[in-house]
């Protein structure tokens, strides 16, 4: 009984930090979703019910950031991590100056995002003295330029999902790497002396074997892309509808804070609709996961 009090006050700190900085806001988000007509200087509304996700629903804004997320998620996440693996075999197949190489790609992961952002912008933006270093790559193979930042949609994307495979790849392939570290040389040395192809050794025991890796890399991978705003700030600066490059968290952000900011109810209502969107995907991850994961 004495044990069991004593780990009790131990955990209570931990405890006390997450009801007070999790959970209550938590809760409050919930409650605030519901609550009509709230006006944050008078604490006061007018009624509850559902019109808060009503109105985000059909706010075209909304509806903008959510497929603006949903282009990011499903390009990004699937190449990140394809490209990744790739580069880590690469890794893994190199002796000399391999922590060298690991080094040199990591280093991305330890920059700043926002300044990361402000080089991509230089490099891609037209100005009045110049069109960028990349359109003038663009212009060697005789096509016209392109205004990556201010044009077309498609192009404003392309630098957006580049980006963000650029910032997410050092982390996953240190990830990578170090599973590709973790497999048993005696698996190959057996398959080598089968005389069994490259191509089915990695089918066969690479993949299987860094497969809760590959599975975890992708759970974190939509999770942060769902979270994504920051690095569109850093490209496209802090008018994301202007720009029509806003995401779910940038239009929270905005609803709270922004130009049309003091509104909480509205904003807790997306948050929850991000919440129950991400929410979905992972379950359906890992129901796939538990048929085709090994671990």
């Amino acid at each position: 009984m004495k044990n069991n009090v004593k780990g009790f006050l131990y955990l209570l700190p931990a405890i006390l930090f997450l009801l007070v900085f999790m959970v209550y806001p938590l809760v409050d988000v919930v409650v605030y979703s519901f609550e009509e007509g709230y006006n944050f200087a008078s604490q006061s509304f007018f009624g509850t019910g559902l019109y808060n996700f009503s109105y985000v629903l059909h706010d075209p804004y909304f509806m903008q950031a959510v497929k603006n997320t949903f282009i990011i998620v499903i390009i990004t996440v699937p190449l990140s991590t394809g490209i990744a693996l790739l580069i880590s075999l690469g890794l893994n197949s190199i002796k000399p100056l391999k922590e060298l190489f690991q080094t040199v790609y990591f280093l991305p992961y330890v920059t700043n995002t926002l300044a990361v952002g402000l080089v991509f912008m230089i490099l891609f933006k037209k100005t009045a003295y110049s069109d960028g270093l990349i359109n003038m790559v663009i212009n060697l193979f005789g096509h016209e330029s392109i205004d990556f930042i201010d044009g077309p949609y498609w192009a404003k994307m392309f630098v957006m999902c580049f980006y963000t495979i650029w910032v997410v790849m050092p982390f996953k392939i240190l990830i990578l790497t170090s599973a590709l570290a973790g497999v048993k040389k005696d698996y190959y040395n057996a398959a080598k002396v089968d005389g069994t192809s490259r191509f089915r050794i990695f089918y066969k025991i690479t993949l299987p074997m860094i497969s809760p890796m590959i599975f975890y890399l992708v759970i974190t991978g939509f999770i942060g892309a769902f979270k994504a705003y920051s690095d569109e700030v850093a490209i496209f600066g802090t008018n994301l509808n202007a720009a029509g490059m806003n995401t779910i968290v940038g239009y929270v952000y905005d609803m709270l804070y922004g130009d049309s900011g003091g509104y909480p109810s509205y904003a807790s209502a997306a948050s929850l609709i991000l919440f129950a969107i991400v929410f979905t995907i992972t379950v359906i991850n890992l129901t796939i996961s538990k048929k085709n994961i090994q671990y």
